[in-house]
């Protein structure tokens, strides 16, 4: 079982899951249900699944939950560029955000193997 709040991996995540809701503000009204809600949801899940599967009893269990971390980090890279592309945020506002998830994503791969080797 490992301490999540001390992996940097969840500190890095729960940090762009703060800026992704404070960017969400910035979005149309006419998305809430839509983009923003999905958006929302994916950058809560990637530090969400990394605490749930360092809470689990084997390595096995904990690397699935990155892999779901991992899936969620791809899926909300894929909603900012989406949010680019229509024009609803600007580039400098979204890809320091998408740099950052390419970082924790690049993270968790690393932490992935090192769970394996153990």
């Amino acid at each position: 079982m490992h301490n999540f709040e001390k992996l940097k991996i969840w500190q890095k995540a729960i940090d762009i899951a703060v800026e992704v809701y404070e960017i969400s503000l910035l979005l149309p009204n006419d998305e809430k249900f839509n983009l923003i809600h999905q958006i929302k949801k994916c950058a809560v899940s990637i530090p969400s699944n990394i605490a749930e599967g360092s809470g689990r009893n084997h390595n096995k269990e904990f690397i699935q939950f990155l892999g779901i971390a991992n899936g969620s980090t791809f899926e909300l890279i894929t909603q900012l560029i989406l949010a680019k592309r229509l024009k609803l945020i600007k580039e400098e506002i979204v890809q320091p955000i998408i740099s950052k998830l390419v970082e924790v994503s690049n993270m968790n791969f690393s932490f992935q193997k090192t769970l394996k080797t153990t």
